[in-house]
């Protein structure tokens, strides 16, 4: 039994790459459909989509490389024309699309570009009026943004310079056609608007293809526009040429010649205006004169004037009596401060030091006074209860009631209270008021105390 050779599935699928990449028929390839399911990678800049038409479809991708390349931006149910090549796709196992061109079907990418970036910009109110600034009327200096070759830049200097010589001109050259125009045109911008004192700025080029004006259409110089701080005129083309940078600009000029003369007066014009304006001022200097003489005629013939001193006789009255009125004001014045002057002095008088001192003399001797009267009763009172406690101890004194004759008898040290405290023979002490005797006792007789 002999063994089947299998392929691995990468093998396969290098196998049908070979054969797409040697098939002539699969290199230019022209297709047109309708875009599905775009995705426009962030990170690579490349274009997945969908190629489709009634009955099939195709699965593509637009490298970025081709992609930057793109005027407008493709998007889900357009039609479009494709150039390409069709290969396989190794990690998926799958043929698809490789689109290297792109055109939209049935009309021009430019105009397409245009109108979606036109819609783009008019969705954020980059072509509102509540962002239009207005032109100065008479600039001391205008930027011009333009190539310093060809018509445009002529026009521009001549027509301001015949209009209004008080204007400086000051020119900021900048591509305008070309792969690299719209980053000039932009930093061209920039520096005027870094330069001081510019009160307005053109922006400009001569007619022209789409192609040729295609520059003035592109998103960065619109928005450098929108942000410039100086106003914008824009004069880009002819008069039936319309760019993103006419609609975004303050004033949109026709031409390069119509900018100009939009940024400056007319001489001729300020002239005209000047020799009206002189005539109306000349004509109301008249009227306002005349108006004045009448009115004084009319005055000159009032009262007041015919008669000066009724005028001011009742201001002399007012002033008389005002001036009796001061002079009593003053006198009371005087007076009430005379009498704050007494009120004060005596309030002095009565806080000074010497009057202090005499206060707090005659305090002091009057507390001294009664301090002694105070002790003086306290110690009368104290001799009179001492006093009288004397007479209480003396009425108490059991050696008192010797002076009537009685006396005390001990024994042994011992007051004798009772007879039965001695016995016959025992000697005993007689305690008299003036002394004291010796006894003994021969006898002892006991009282019948029921007799008593």
């Amino acid at each position: 039994m002999t063994s089947t050779p299998y392929l691995t599935v990468q093998a396969l699928t290098k196998y049908i790459k070979k054969k797409f990449d040697v098939d002539p028929y699969l290199r230019n390839v022209y297709v047109k459909g309708e875009l599905s399911n775009v995705k426009h990678h962030i990170g690579s800049g490349h274009i997945y989509f969908t190629l489709k038409d009634e009955k099939t479809q195709i699965k593509a991708v637009m490298f970025a490389s081709y992609a930057r390349q793109l005027k407008f931006k493709p998007e889900s149910g357009m039609k479009v024309l494709i150039k390409g090549d069709v290969n396989v796709y190794e990690g998926g196992g799958q043929y698809q699309l490789y689109a290297q061109v792109m055109e939209p079907d049935g009309l021009g990418s430019l105009y397409l570009a245009f109108e979606q970036l036109k819609e783009k910009l008019q969705k954020e109110g980059l072509f509102s009026d509540q962002y239009k600034k207005p032109i100065p009327a008479f600039p001391r200096k205008v930027a011009v943004v333009t190539a310093t070759t060809g018509a445009a830049i002529r026009d521009i200097c001549t027509t301001i310079k015949q209009n209004y010589k008080l204007t400086d001109i000051i020119i900021f050259p900048a591509l305008v056609q070309g792969e690299h125009a719209a980053k000039s045109i932009v930093k061209a911008i920039e520096q005027a608007n870094r330069t001081p004192e510019i009160d307005t700025l053109i922006v400009a080029r001569g007619g022209g293809s789409i192609e040729d004006l295609w520059a003035f259409n592109e998103e960065i110089v619109a928005r450098a526009i929108f942000n410039s701080v100086v106003p914008v005129i824009s004069g880009v083309g002819h008069e039936t040429d319309t760019t993103i940078s006419d609609l975004v600009a303050d004033v949109r000029a026709a031409t390069p010649t119509a900018a100009a003369k939009r940024a400056v007066p007319s001489s001729e014009e300020l002239a005209k205006y000047l020799l009206t304006r002189k005539a109306q001022l000349f004509q109301l200097a008249q009227a306002r004169i005349k108006h004045e003489k009448a009115k004084l005629e009319r005055l000159q013939r009032s009262y007041p004037l015919a008669y000066p001193d009724r005028l001011y006789r009742p201001f002399i009255e007012k002033i008389s009596r005002m001036d009796e009125r001061l002079h009593q004001s003053i006198l009371d014045y005087l007076k009430h401060q005379k009498l704050l002057m007494t009120q004060m002095d005596h309030r002095l008088q009565l806080l000074s030091p010497l009057q202090q001192l005499r206060y707090e003399k005659t305090r002091v001797e009057n507390n001294e006074k009664s301090l002694k009267k105070a002790v003086l009763q306290q110690l009368n009172r104290r001799n009179d209860e001492f006093h009288s406690v004397i007479r209480t101890l003396e009425a108490l004194n059991p050696l008192a009631i010797m002076t009537r004759g009685y006396s005390l008898t001990y024994h042994n040290g011992k007051v004798i209270k009772s007879i039965q405290e001695v016995k016959e023979h025992d000697e005993v002490e007689f305690h008299l008021q003036d002394g004291k005797a010796t006894a003994t006792v021969i006898s002892i007789t006991v009282e019948d105390k029921m007799k008593l």
